[in-house]
């Protein structure tokens, strides 16, 4: 079986790559120019489309470029597997294409309303491929990760382990919260049996099996460390004052970093773990253990 990978350099592609190369299965890699320009498909019997431009933590994107490349690079690639001999097609989108907030726990029946151009411009991508004919015999997966962690992560959990490992205490530790990750193994390991095994298309969410609280990440990280968790437990009246403060004076504590540390956000991933042959391998917290520890290697030099 021979299978193509779209964005192999990222962070999950990278991940990926040396987790089938594990797993002896056949692959090869397309470069941004083959991307762009070239028919993907040929000889191919599976294709895991990665590439896409991923959410800006600082906000400082053109808009256009979501568009282009989550968008109409997407469409472009899913047109010539539907024209091909292929198999399978999977992509990776996001839990931000359903929504970027939730009450209760989100499943695939939620009624899609993204609030960000990356998020827009994934369930657009979603969209067109659910709206074209599918041939007998081809399975398309369009997968919705929550936040994807594990080593190599450059992502909101490395920034969370540098404000630990500056020995400041955690001032939101008033806030009792659940939001769900995914430990890029995981992510790995329902990519391979998507590919390996028959399963239906559709539309299916990944996360780990388990949401915790940021105050228990910290934790974690903390035991990873070898440190003991400091938190302060500040009114949260008092929070809120101050982060209107910091969105009066463009200060780095404000509300928007503020909610994206202590909201919920809850993936059900029932409708997966339905459909595999076995368990997800890595458990929610051993995952989030792994990725502090690798972040405390590369800090202390040891890697």
């Amino acid at each position: 079986m021979n299978i193509v990978i779209t964005g192999s350099t990222g962070f999950v592609g990278t991940n990926l790559t040396k987790y089938f190369s594990t797993n002896h299965l056949l692959y090869q890699t397309i470069s941004r120019q083959q991307l762009l320009h070239n028919n993907i498909t040929i000889g191919s019997n599976a294709i895991v489309h990665l590439a896409g431009k991923a959410h800006d933590l600082k906000n400082i994107s053109d808009p256009s470029e979501y568009y282009y490349v989550n968008t109409e690079v997407t469409k472009r690639i899913f047109n010539d597997f539907l024209e091909s001999n292929c198999s399978k097609f999977i992509f990776v989108s996001s839990v931000k294409a359903a929504a970027d907030s939730i009450d209760g726990i989100l499943n695939e029946d939620i009624h899609p309303s993204p609030a960000t151009h990356y998020g827009k411009s994934k369930l657009m991508a979603e969209d067109y491929i659910l709206s074209q004919h599918l041939p007998v015999g081809k399975s398309v997966y369009i997968l919705r990760p929550c936040m994807i962690h594990g080593p190599g992560n450059k992502g909101n959990l490395n920034l969370l382990y540098k404000f630990i490992r500056s020995g400041i205490p955690y001032p939101l530790a008033s806030y009792n919260n659940n939001r769900s990750f995914l430990s890029v193994g995981n992510l790995c390991y329902v990519i391979k049996e998507l590919i390996t095994t028959e399963i239906p298309s559709g539309i299916y969410n990944v996360s780990d099996n388990e949401p915790v609280s940021t105050n228990e990440v910290i934790t974690l990280m903390c035991h990873a460390m070898g440190i003991k968790p400091k938190f302060w437990f500040v009114p949260k009246k008092i929070i809120n004052t101050l982060t209107s403060i910091g969105d009066a004076l463009r200060l780095p504590l404000n509300k928007d970093k503020v909610k994206k540390l202590t909201e919920n956000y809850v993936v059900s991933n029932n409708k997966l773990l339905a459909v595999l042959t076995s368990p997800l391998p890595i458990d929610t917290r051993e995952g989030l253990y792994l990725t502090a520890s690798s972040f405390d290697k590369i800090n202390n030099g040891t890697t």
